[in-house]
């Protein structure tokens, strides 16, 4: 459904039942309340020139793009709602980062497939919702140019790793294709024209690392099943177009039912990479309206205790922006204001 169209029933009340204004009726104050403090202490520490970053100056454009996203799912863009000059200041700031051959970023950071991928993301989100000309016009260009990148960047197996095919040796892994593929899915859902051929090989990457127990491996040179990685796969998948009649997709779901949610207590619980994990294990979640309702119940209650008083999630080693941006995520996926999350 058009966002803007979406907008007009929500407001209407004319959505279905089990839409985002139904939920949003049946919604916990406290995910609410939550979700406010979380979003507003992002706001707060964004830096003037309009980044966000992670532990030691680290990341600053994956965490740019992150935070872009949970500010997103409240509503706001570059124009309009409570968020509208944070959501454009990182907007101008992406905007900024993206250099004469198409990566957005860093080409000295040795991660830079990462904020690249969820840059691709969190633009092309914001271009169906972009009203100024100007700015419309500079993200078409950047966004063309970051798709261009990433098919140059792309192993000669089909995969990504932390930097280019051409600076890493034609290193792969796993949860770097992850976001190249969502982030190219969303570009094209938003009009850009993406090779198929990409995509195609990016999703035979994906299979060629699974094994027979439907867990994917941490590369296509081996290195374990990784539940993490499984579940970014699972999601990515569904972004390209395959769900849960593929074969492959139904074997990858049970691998994440048998090692991530529901565990043999009935709730979630911590492990290494656990917010990564939910970041994408939620989306896959969230496109079935029965399993939903009693992951977020369980997720919810996970996350909620955990937040500080300044409204932040302080866990991990990666920063406080890292949780709160995904935390903040996780708990608003409901209000189906993002494209690429949609059902």
């Amino acid at each position: 459904m058009e966002l803007t169209r979406r907008r007009a029933l929500m407001a209407m009340g004319l959505l279905a039942a089990g839409g985002p204004s139904a939920f949003a009726k049946r919604q916990d104050p406290k995910v609410k309340l939550a979700v406010t403090r979380a979003l507003d202490y992002l706001v707060r520490d964004q830096k003037r020139q309009g980044y966000w970053e992670a532990n030691g100056g680290q990341y600053r454009v994956a965490m740019t793009a992150l935070s872009g996203m949970a500010l997103l799912c409240e509503g706001s863009t570059t124009t309009r709602g409570k968020y509208a000059k944070t959501v454009r200041t990182a907007v101008d700031y992406l905007v900024d980062m993206s250099q004469p051959n198409g990566l957005i970023g860093y080409e000295k950071d040795y991660h830079y497939t990462y904020g690249h991928g969820f840059s691709m993301l969190f633009l092309s989100q914001v271009l169906g919702e972009e009203e100024g000309a100007e700015r419309r016009k500079n993200l078409l260009r950047v966004l063309k140019n970051a798709v261009a990148f990433s098919g140059y960047a792309q192993t000669s197996r089909g995969g990504w790793g932390y930097v280019s095919a051409k600076d890493g040796g034609d290193f792969d892994e796993g949860s770097t294709c992850i976001t190249q593929v969502q982030g190219l899915r969303a570009c094209r859902n938003a009009g850009i024209p993406v090779p198929k051929e990409i995509i195609d090989q990016a999703k035979q990457y994906i299979k060629d690392c699974t094994t027979d127990k439907g867990g994917v491996q941490y590369s296509i040179r081996g290195g374990g099943e990784r539940p993490p990685i499984t579940a970014a796969a699972v999601a990515a998948m569904y972004s390209a177009g395959e769900y849960e009649e593929s074969d492959h997709v139904t074997k990858m779901l049970e691998f994440c039912k048998d090692n991530i949610w529901p565990s043999p207590s009935g709730n979630t619980n911590y492990f290494g990479h656990w917010h990564y994990t939910h970041y994408y294990y939620a989306q896959v979640m969230y496109r079935d309206p029965d399993l939903w309702t009693r992951y977020f119940d369980d997720i919810s209650r996970q996350i909620l205790p955990k937040q500080n008083a300044s409204g932040a999630w302080k866990e991990g080693h990666i920063g406080d922006v890292y949780t709160t941006a995904i935390n903040a995520t996780i708990l608003q996926l409901d209000n189906g204001y993002v494209p690429i999350y949609q059902r």
